[in-house]
């Protein structure tokens, strides 16, 4: 058994790490399974977006890697937990929870997370947020790269119609301007950059479950991953 694995087991923690693109319904997954479990939720999806926010707001290129990197080393980006399973995004201070959900944020923030300079900031610093805790953690490269000894490892999916719906019509309830045209367009471009960027792309971990979410409620998707996570947590006691 791997060391790192073992020594968690020691101390307790159990790692859930949940992948996929845009859409596929990783953070209300990962909100709801956190919240059953009684463990926390690490939004890396969030960091990345904290960054973004930050980049733009002082005028940062997003093609500046090396920039960008300092930037994700100084910022002091914490995740809170909230009522209802909820979590609030601090960014220096700055409660951003609503900022980073915003358009421009969506459309940046893939070209952000593609630096593998950045990447490697922010991994040191999911990392040490799971480190030692019961964690559920979602992102693109959770289950490969930032816990790629999580016990379970779930990668989500869903047809990017499906996709395309869902993120506009939360849009439509925060109160945006678009269609759901674009909002497709959008979602297929940040898949070929998540897909084909050269640091940590978007994959399945080969040891992960992959579930298509097309078609199926949040309750079910939960009720299938609590049956993975038992399975997975059997075999690792035997």
């Amino acid at each position: 058994m791997n060391k790192n694995r073992e020594q968690r087991r020691d101390e307790g923690s159990i790692q859930i790490a949940i992948d996929g693109p845009a859409g596929a319904g990783k953070s209300t997954i990962a909100r709801e399974l956190a919240k059953r479990l009684g463990f926390v939720y690490i939004d890396t999806g969030a960091m990345y977006r904290a960054v973004t926010y930050l980049a733009i707001k002082r005028n940062l290129p997003c093609e500046d890697g090396h920039g960008l990197a300092r930037l994700a080393a100084e910022a002091d980006i914490r995740l809170v937990p909230s009522g209802a399973g909820g979590q609030h995004v601090i960014c220096d201070g700055e409660d951003i929870t609503e900022a980073i959900r915003e358009p421009l944020i969506s459309q940046k923030v893939s070209v952000v997370s593609s630096h593998r300079e950045v990447r490697r900031e922010l991994v040191r610093k999911q990392r040490a947020m799971a480190s030692g805790r019961d964690v559920v953690m979602d992102g693109r490269d959770v289950g490969t790269v930032v816990l790629p000894e999580a016990e379970c490892k779930i990668f989500l999916t869903a047809t990017l119609e499906e996709r395309a719906r869902r993120r506009y019509e939360e849009m439509v309830a925060k109160g945006y301007a678009g269609s759901y045209d674009t909002v497709k367009e959008e979602l297929s471009r940040r898949d070929g950059l998540d897909e084909r960027r050269e640091a940590d792309p978007l994959r399945p971990a080969p040891d992960s479950v992959v579930i298509d979410t097309t078609g199926v409620g949040p309750e079910d998707v939960v009720k299938r991953i609590l049956e993975v996570c038992e399975q997975a947590r059997n075999k690792h006691q035997a």
